[in-house]
């Protein structure tokens, strides 16, 4: 059996990065000191009189992206999400948001899988800040092939994106032949009609773990690949809804404001379903590897499949 291939998000993002470079001269990126992290670094070198670094001053450069998005050219801010969406907050409301301008936001290092970099760094409330602003659309891929087409997908589209990738490599599940990408459509990757496993960013391949350990048991599992949070595929989580009567959301994110949050808001309104959010309580992280917090929360195949049987 062949070795599963590995790699971080943010690796996708920092080769699309270059890739678009030469499709988009218009394209400029933005870091805030850690385009070695980030992988913005990868521009830096393919095209340095087109890369900017605006040090430890997250807040500034947000400005300087919404003045530069006035001029015409396509900035591409990135740091880490802690700083993009936590300190830079404010500046992305008022100048980015409040003027719909055409402003791409990489964070990277988003979620508990940060590590061994503590709760300070572990942001888990981003996609809910972002969620907040009105016309921000925010995009979070769950492979290394993902992330590339998701960078891509929001250089095309004109107004503001946010686009959140890990720190950490996890498994390659979307490098098959049949994979297409669509902002604001959510993915089918299996089919199932006794519970539905919705889930975003890493936590897709737990999903996709966990569905295998459940239909061990005979339970038939759906699985629905949301990379696009905002907007929402409404139509695809009614027809689970209505089809497999339970719906489980999985995150590497607050169970506050994030994609279970989402789903929520949409079955309450349009059709009251059963619902499971699995994610990040109301609790801040902690400092350990990667692997062990996964596990620790409960966001890996087994935690995954244990809180769903219960639910079920």
């Amino acid at each position: 059996m062949s070795e599963i291939r590995k790699a971080a998000t943010r690796e996708g993002y920092g080769k699309e990065l270059v890739a678009l470079g030469a499709e988009y001269p218009n394209l400029v990126v933005l870091d805030a000191d850690l385009a070695g992290a980030t992988k913005t670094a990868m521009f830096k070198k393919a095209y340095p009189d087109r890369f900017f670094d605006c040090g430890i001053a997250e807040q500034n450069m947000m400005g300087i992206a919404a003045g530069l998005a006035t001029t015409g050219k396509i900035p591409v801010v990135s740091s880490f999400a802690m700083f993009a969406a936590g300190r830079a907050y404010e500046q992305i409301r008022n100048s980015i948001g409040y003027s719909s301008l055409n402003v791409k936001i990489g964070a990277t290092h988003a979620g508990i899988t940060v590590g061994e970099d503590g709760a300070s760094h572990q942001c888990n409330e981003d996609i809910a800040l972002m969620r907040s602003i009105p016309g921000m659309v925010i995009l979070n891929p769950s492979d290394e092939i993902e992330a590339r087409y998701c960078v891509r997908a929001a250089l095309k589209y004109r107004g503001p994106v946010y686009m959140r990738f890990g720190r950490s490599a996890v498994p390659v599940i979307n490098d098959r032949e049949d994979y297409t990408f669509e902002m604001g459509k959510g993915v089918l990757l299996r089919d199932g009609s006794d519970v539905t496993l919705v889930a975003t960013g890493i936590c897709v391949d737990s999903a996709l773990n966990a569905a295998q350990l459940l239909e061990a048991d005979g339970v038939s599992v759906r699985v629905i690949n949301m990379h696009t949070i905002k907007p929402l595929d409404e139509e695809i989580i009614l027809k689970a809804a209505k089809e497999t009567g339970k719906i489980v959301t999985i995150e590497e994110h607050s169970i506050i404001g994030g994609l279970g949050s989402a789903v929520c808001e949409t079955l309450s309104e349009k059709y009251p379903t059963k619902v499971m959010r699995i994610g990040i309580n109301d609790q801040f992280g902690e400092s350990a590897s990667a692997q062990v917090l996964f596990h620790e929360y409960g966001l890996d195949g087994e935690g995954v499949y244990n809180k769903v049987k219960t639910f079920l």
